[in-house]
């Protein structure tokens, strides 16, 4: 009998294995070697979940799962758009659906239940220690060891009570008894806090450390303002998401998560954080003072298994994930805004899906590269942190490297055709921002499409009809594979 909750990691591991995309690893050392795993696997060419066990310094059974959403029919199965998707139809599928996603959260209001394998125990006081789980050490010059990578901290606004779930990196503290939150400026959940802080002098927040990754994609996305990623992620189960009330807060836990806290964020509770390896590929500067969280209760399910998506240089845990949703979502908006012509969008792992936007269009009239390639870079799914965009003609695909740099090389002049916008959103996490500086940047927008007025006499490609190419690569398939 299935007894798991809805968003369920559980689940999600079984759906995994029954792919033949899990691999199980047992023996490696909590410090530095489990993210070395970790990191090793996102580089292989079909880069494999990976559950983690028997952990030194751990009893069996205390996992940590990475990789959840590395791969299209791992990304198709937590978006539930299907079990066999390769890339291209992972994108395909998702065009149109976050705007419908989000049309619909209203019809999927969180359901409140009294009973979750969660709550089998529950912690309060000195009895809570988060290093009782297996925290890594991901990376040799991380600040410490960061039990938030792949969690979902919820918050809420004080004025209309809706509930904002945000991933944030967060760093164990005092031996295990706290942690502290780095909210990303300006997201929703960081808003909230504010909010909080200056209206009651604390901000109250649950923070769960394992759940279906879905949530994890939800909170690291741009969901609208003034929609619970809660509500959302019903709307894309099509059904209501059970979640727990936590007491203390009254915020909400998802009832399939596998640990959870609850607690205070105040103003003079601070403690040093970082740096950590960031999703730039690069630590995120030096140690600060952050928020910390004053947990009052600790739930975990028998056994828990620990999310853990660790970012660093691309390929990492969620490039690949961020990159699929960023395109989608790109291009929704583009087509939105009513821009004719546009055929595709990628935004690229290597960029970490935000640094590095790749668009391609077919040309309609003078200045329509450059305008989609400008609205491109300040559409709210790209803006922010976007640094290079580059527009490409319809005979590109923008999600081959190789093709947009020949584009760029052979189609571009670097005096006519690139743009220099200034004073965009940018980020504290930008390895160029210097110490201090506001978190401006610049982006550059690239139009490597041929020039409209050469379109009739610019130089044919020299390559052959591809029709040619399927019949001539049938007949000698025996020596082209």
């Amino acid at each position: 009998m299935h007894n798991e909750p809805l968003l369920s990691l559980r689940d999600h591991i079984t759906a995994v294995a029954d792919m033949g995309e899990l691999r199980r690893v047992d023996g490696t050392h909590w410090d530095l070697e489990l993210g070395a795993v970790a990191e090793l696997s996102y580089q292989l060419p079909r880069p494999p979940a990976v559950l983690f066990d028997d952990i030194v310094g751990y009893r069996k059974g205390l996992r940590v799962l990475t990789g959840s959403t590395g791969s299209a029919r791992r990304l198709g199965r937590t978006l539930r758009l299907g079990h066999d998707l390769d890339d291209a139809g992972v994108v395909e599928a998702l065009r149109g659906r976050p705007s419908r996603w989000a049309a619909a959260a209203s019809d999927f209001p969180v359901e409140i239940v009294d009973d979750a394998p969660l709550l089998a125990n529950e912690l309060t006081g000195d009895d809570i220690d988060l290093l009782a789980f297996p925290v890594p050490r991901w990376h040799a010059a991380d600040g410490g060891r960061f039990i938030g990578t792949g969690c979902f901290v919820v918050t809420s606004n004080p004025d209309t009570g809706v509930h904002n779930g945000g991933c944030y990196r967060m760093e164990v503290q005092d031996e295990g008894r706290s942690a502290t939150i780095a909210a990303v400026p300006g997201k929703h959940g960081a808003q909230n806090i504010e909010r909080w802080i200056a209206r009651e002098g604390r901000a109250p927040v649950t923070v769960s450390f394992g759940h279906d990754p879905l949530l994890l994609v939800l909170g690291g996305t741009e969901v609208p303002a003034g929609i619970s990623e809660l509500d959302y992620a019903g709307a894309v189960l099509g059904a209501r998401v059970p979640v727990v009330r936590a007491p203390d807060t009254g915020l909400l836990i998802p009832a399939g998560s596998e640990i959870a806290v609850e607690g205070w964020l105040t103003p003079d509770n601070l403690r040093e954080e970082g740096p950590f390896g960031e999703w730039t590929g690069y630590y995120s500067g030096r140690r600060r003072p952050c928020l910390n969280l004053d947990i009052t209760r600790l739930w975990h399910r028998d056994d828990p298994i620990l999310l853990g998506a660790p970012p660093g240089r691309p390929p990492h845990d969620y490039s690949y994930m961020r990159t699929v949703m960023k395109s989608a979502m790109i291009e929704d908006e583009l087509v939105t805004l009513g821009v004719p012509g546009v055929r595709s969008v990628w935004a690229h792992e290597s960029g970490g899906g935000r640094l590095f936007i790749a668009v391609s269009l077919e040309q309609r009239y003078h200045g329509h590269a450059r305008q989609v390639a400008a609205l491109t870079a300040q559409c709210p799914a790209a803006a922010y942190m976007n640094r290079y965009v580059v527009a490409v003609d319809d005979d590109i695909d923008p999600s081959d490297l190789e093709q947009v740099i020949w584009a760029m090389s052979t189609r571009s002049d670097p005096q006519r055709d690139i743009e220099v916008l200034r004073y965009g959103w940018g980020s504290k996490l930008d390895p160029l921002l210097p110490e201090g500086e506001p978190a401006y940047n610049s982006r550059a927008i690239i139009d490597a499409c041929r020039p409209f007025e050469r379109r009739g006499d610019f130089p044919a490609v020299a390559r052959s009809d591809p029709e040619y190419l399927a019949g001539v690569r049938e007949k000698w398939r025996h020596l082209l594979g």
